[in-house]
């Protein structure tokens, strides 16, 4: 993924997530201030962890744009790493910039030729995505083209076996990622108020 691409795809993610997330309907009262008469309700300790993973995103972009991959990779384990909102809570809209933030870890690991890495990277990321989401979709695709590079590397070391396998799971990863994307879209096509909601 360029720096262009990977902008786009962070401002995105920054708008989805907050649409979903500025003005929710509850009665925490923790970090959050009601605004309107109809008690909608902001979650400052949620806007917050979502302004550092953007400026992190934009970090590592200026990174990856000088070519600092490492430099870049750096800067997005910054999100894995911070304090999470609500400890204790499991926060769709942290789930899924978790989720987002471990794919583009991954991609740059390839980039950077460690595939060892990014599967590890891209499995960490399937945890914080375990519903048919366009997240867990995305890190499925990622996590087959962590295997496709794979299957090259054990192709060229000699191990044909492993590569063999590698490329086997290539090709379910992918296809399962297929298999989620369309689910995703059909619900968005029968009328489904969110995309990325199971």
């Amino acid at each position: 993924m360029n720096a262009a691409r990977a902008q786009i795809a962070a401002l995105v993610l920054a708008a989805t997530v907050l649409a979903g997330a500025v003005l929710t309907r509850c009665s925490r009262g923790d970090g959050a201030r009601v605004s309107g008469d109809d008690a909608a309700v902001v979650d400052t300790e949620l806007l917050a962890f979502l302004s550092l993973a953007r400026a992190h995103h934009h970090e590592a972009n200026l990174l990856e744009e000088n070519g600092d991959l490492p430099g870049a990779i750096a800067a997005l384990r910054k999100i894995t790493v911070a304090p999470k909102p609500h400890p204790g809570e499991r926060l769709p809209e942290v789930e899924e910039v978790l989720a987002d933030a471990y794919a583009r870890v991954a991609e740059l690991e390839l980039r950077a030729k460690d595939s060892a890495a990014a599967r590890k990277d891209v499995e960490a990321g399937l945890l914080h995505a375990p519903d048919p989401t366009y997240f867990r979709g995305h890190l499925l695709e990622v996590y087959g083209i962590v295997e496709e590079s794979r299957t090259a590397e054990l192709r060229d070391a000699g191990d044909d076996a492993e590569a063999a396998r590698a490329r086997a799971h290539a090709l379910a990863l992918l296809r399962e990622a297929v298999d989620v994307q369309e689910g995703v879209i059909g619900r968005v096509l029968d009328g489904g108020m969110d995309g990325g909601a199971p």
